[in-house]
């Protein structure tokens, strides 16, 4: 019954959208101020619906637009870094009674969670897996030092030791949990992005023929790492390092950028750079392109005066960007999310056309979740008839 259903309903679209022709509604990209006082967004789920961050002194999550404080460890602020997949995992840093800042993890529908640390008072967490049971970032030891840290579930904090000085801090995390990145102090004191696998170890990466370097984000399978990098003139660049070498990615003019997350294929990065004023934008680059200022790329959708000033993080497919900016209607700085896609273009492609019609169909009457959340184009939660006016509304966008 279900695929006699679908073969009416295709029969039926196909019709109209032969009536439709290239008719569209004008709707395209879309970006959303989340509000909150003087608010950044640091982490984003795989479906765009939440996104964390912090508003003022308090780690926060917003969900579908809805912000909710996240609390704290028995002190007064927190902050929130990044989110499992299915956004119900975030992790962050919150002080507790003492003044301490803790490495957190909280799970919907728990209370906060603090992670200890490796001897000392402070912990901060990153990054977290995609399932959200592995959980990265840098914690005290007994001698005050700063190292960078693995959680698992169930198992508790891993040291992952440093490059042969005293300190190292883990910022990424590969989508399985098996792959960590961060930044670690050689023997001679310098800081460099390290690359660290289960049962290998920590190992250097490259720099741009300067002194320093630092990893921020990882690909899903670990393969892709962004982050900056030291050139031979002193300036700090935003790289890529794939198959073991670094692509300086460039500015937008200045002199100074850096790579702050990057896709789950690797082909996208996002981050901040500066242009030819020495002001900071946030920047998107795409694997063959060159970098793009975001500020430019969606300048129908800001207000005169509003500016995104840097990008933190991209979803796995590289459809949604969070970061923080300044909100011209609101005169305030605030965190933003932005959907790049074209509205009814559930494959990325760019292009609205029976493609797209068809993904909705075949997923017609199911959870906008995954595998489905692209096709539930309004973001109701179900994939309905509502989603399949979306797109023949927009039938023909970008093709």
């Amino acid at each position: 019954m279900r695929y006699a259903f679908k073969q009416r309903c295709v029969k039926a679209v196909v019709v109209l959208s032969i009536g439709l022709g290239v008719w569209t509604s004008g709707e395209t990209q879309r970006l959303i101020w989340l509000g909150g006082e003087r608010s950044e967004a640091f982490g984003v789920s795989a479906d765009g619906r939440v996104v964390v961050g912090h508003s003022g002194s308090r780690a926060v999550r917003w969900v579908n637009g809805v912000m909710q404080d996240l609390g704290t460890l028995g002190g007064e602020r927190s902050e929130a870094y990044s989110v499992s997949a299915d956004g119900r995992v975030v992790v962050g840093r919150a002080d507790n009674a003492n003044g301490d800042w803790r490495a957190f993890r909280w799970v919907e529908g728990q209370e906060m969670q603090d992670l200890g640390t490796l001897g000392g008072s402070d912990s901060i967490a990153f990054g977290v897996s995609a399932d959200g049971h592995v959980v990265v970032g840098w914690a005290e030891n007994d001698s005050g030092h700063r190292r960078a840290f693995r959680w698992v579930e169930g198992q508790g904090m891993q040291e992952l030791g440093t490059l042969g000085g005293n300190e190292s801090e883990a910022y990424g995390v590969s989508a399985d949990g098996h792959v960590v990145v961060g930044r670690a102090q050689s023997a001679g004191g310098y800081w460099r992005a390290f690359w660290w696998v289960e049962g290998q170890g920590m190992q250097p990466l490259d720099t741009l023929g300067g002194f320093l370097s630092e990893a921020y984000d990882v690909s899903a399978d670990g393969h892709v790492v962004v982050g900056r990098a030291e050139d031979a003139r002193g300036d700090r660049r935003a790289f890529r390092w794939a198959n073991r070498m670094m692509q300086d990615l460039g500015t937008l003019g200045g002199a100074w950028s850096g790579a702050l997350g990057v896709s789950a294929d690797g082909r996208v990065v996002v981050g901040w750079a500066w242009d030819a004023s020495y002001q900071t934008r946030a920047f998107r680059w795409i694997e063959g392109q060159e970098m793009q200022d975001l500020n430019q790329v969606f300048a129908d959708l800001l207000t005169d005066g509003s500016i995104l000033t840097i990008a933190y993080d991209i979803s796995p497919d590289g459809r949604y960007i969070v970061g923080g900016g300044y909100n011209a209607a609101m005169g305030s700085d605030e965190a933003f999310l932005l959907d790049t896609w074209r509205e009814g273009d559930t494959n990325g492609d760019g292009c609205i056309n029976d493609a797209d019609l068809l993904n909705v169909l075949f997923a017609f009457g199911t959870p906008g979740i995954p595998p489905a959340y692209h096709e539930d184009t309004n973001k109701d939660g179900l994939v309905d008839d509502a989603d399949l006016l979306i797109v023949l509304f927009n039938f023909g966008q970008g093709c």
